[in-house]
């Protein structure tokens, strides 16, 4: 869990993925954690780089629902910035069952959200952070799912997403969160849910501010 949240986010999707294995990991997972122990030799010297702006908290938000098929559950994932680096972040399988792609964006906005409302708590408590603090933007690349979250409206099919829909409706009236469009090229919660190829981790990795140390 320390290794997944606690030291860089590049490598939060994949220990996730194998710990799910940890209790009767086959021959190919152990494959993954020699190759996850390669690139970790190889990146050594990397280190999340923190400037003085943007001095205002972003997140970012992604699920994929159900990639996970022997198990029928979706990954879900976030991760927030600070002076251009990541601050927070986590890549997790879902624990229900989602039945559309629409409830596993809401589960996921729903994770988000509760994260967003507890650094926003924490640095309201902080000393000398400027207060007021304005909403934490949280950016999504599921344009129904931001449509949904804003609208009151519900239907027959949209019930099952309603205890979520009612979480993220709440913090987005008391101005804790705002949710804005990304594409998903620019999503940088997107690599915390599923694998990337080599280019792309380490473009997404220096989004998240993971640079050489110097």
């Amino acid at each position: 869990m320390y290794l997944m949240t606690c030291t860089r986010p590049d490598l939060a999707y994949a220990v996730s993925r194998l710990s799910r294995y940890t209790s009767n990991p086959s021959s190919e997972h152990w494959k993954s954690m020699t190759r996850l122990l390669r690139y970790l030799r190889y990146t050594r010297n990397y280190g999340l780089h923190y400037g003085r702006d943007p001095a205002v908290i972003e997140g970012y938000s992604d699920a994929n629902w159900i990639f996970d098929i022997k198990y029928s559950k979706s990954t879900c994932g976030y991760v927030f910035t600070l002076g251009g680096a990541a601050i927070s972040w986590k890549s997790s399988k879902q624990t229900l069952i989602a039945k559309s792609t629409m409830e596993s964006e809401f589960i996921a906005l729903d994770k988000v959200g509760e994260e967003a409302e507890w650094l926003r708590q924490f640095l309201e408590d902080a000393p000398g952070w400027p207060k007021p603090m304005s909403a934490i933007c949280i950016h999504y690349d599921y344009q129904s799912a931001i449509g949904r979250a804003q609208s009151a409206m519900y239907n027959g099919k949209s019930r099952h997403i309603r205890r979520r829909h009612n979480t993220i409706r709440k913090l987005l009236s008391m101005g804790v969160i705002s949710i804005d469009y990304v594409k998903s090229k620019d999503n940088k919660a997107d690599p915390l849910t599923k694998g990337f190829s080599r280019e792309l981790v380490h473009k997404s990795s220096r989004g998240m501010g993971l640079k050489p140390l110097e």
